[in-house]
């Protein structure tokens, strides 16, 4: 039998236990228990001779910057994580969301600017980049009169990203990903995309925020009530992101592990993954060699 990875390849079962018995440090890996797509080990990777030979330090580039929104009415950070120092005009961008008492500067997982890096250098993927931006602590969607961070996503982003030269024309995102709150959010900006009749090639969710029941969302004291909760979560709008290739990667060991699995049993997204983790950077990161391959593959042919 074998496992598929990542990047689209497979490996067989034999070829990890042999990699798990010279210390390769596959043990995560072979331990999950996954459907769909299995995070690709970066140690794995070096010892089949995939791994990029560009010197760590080169890999990957972070840009950060100050803008004004208006749909938020404030400052807030713009982040950009590349490929390379010097990326081509009009480098398609995924939105890349923040979880809860998070920041744009906070919104990658441990060793995602590095992988990108890896992958492009590499031809693995094709070019790309992450864009992110300081949402506050409001599930991504209006709770306050006057601060609206998924008009911001919808409307503000795509301008700054043209003015800047990235994401094409428009300067849409081809796709989202988040974590947490910000997988929630991910989940959610899909389905307006879809509702404007401009869906996005690929949603990626990490650990996504979803709670079965409002007692408990309750407490967060973030919807105004039951019936704003219900407009907004992803459980009950299954079928939104129908025809928008989805991947959804959780801890057994998280809170959030019922509503992922109520949603993969549900909604049957592309990837489900599921291996033993808390809802903590020590298991996003194992998520990160698969969340760029999936992303990178759903690019859309000429952008």
């Amino acid at each position: 039998m074998e496992e598929p990875t990542g990047d689209g390849r497979r490996v067989s079962r034999r070829s990890l236990l042999i990699a798990g018995a010279s210390g390769l440090g596959v043990a995560g890996l072979a331990a999950g228990t996954a459907t769909g797509v299995v995070p690709f080990n970066q140690a794995l990777q070096r010892a089949l001779g995939v791994a990029s030979s560009t010197p760590v330090t080169q890999l990957g580039s972070m840009r950060v910057e100050r803008v004004y929104s208006v749909a938020r009415g404030r400052e807030v950070n713009l982040v950009f994580l590349l490929p390379s120092k010097k990326p081509p005009r009009g480098l398609p961008m995924s939105l890349l969301l923040h979880g809860l008492h998070g920041s744009a500067r906070s919104a990658a997982p441990t060793g995602l600017l590095k992988q990108l890096g890896s992958d492009v250098a590499r031809k693995a993927v094709p070019a790309y980049g992450y864009v992110a931006v300081d949402g506050g602590d409001n599930y991504w969607h209006r709770v306050h009169p006057g601060d609206d961070p998924m008009a911001m996503l919808m409307d503000e982003v795509p301008q700054w990203l043209r003015e800047r030269g990235f994401g094409g024309k428009d300067g849409q995102p081809f796709a989202c990903t988040g974590v947490s709150m910000g997988g929630f959010g991910a989940l959610l900006y899909g389905r307006l995309r879809a509702e404007r009749h401009q869906p996005p090639a690929a949603i990626a969710a990490i650990s996504p925020a979803l709670l079965t029941s409002w007692q408990t969302m309750a407490k967060r004291h973030i919807f105004t009530g039951i019936n704003d909760w219900t407009a907004l979560d992803p459980l009950r709008h299954l079928d939104a992101l129908n025809g928008i290739p989805t991947a959804v990667y959780c801890g057994t060991e998280d809170a959030f592990i019922t509503g992922v699995r109520e949603y993969i049993s549900t909604a049957h997204p592309a990837v489900a993954y599921t291996a033993k983790g808390k809802h903590s950077d020590k298991f996003f990161r194992t998520t990160v060699p698969s969340v760029v391959q999936f992303v990178g593959k759903h690019l859309p042919r000429g952008a």
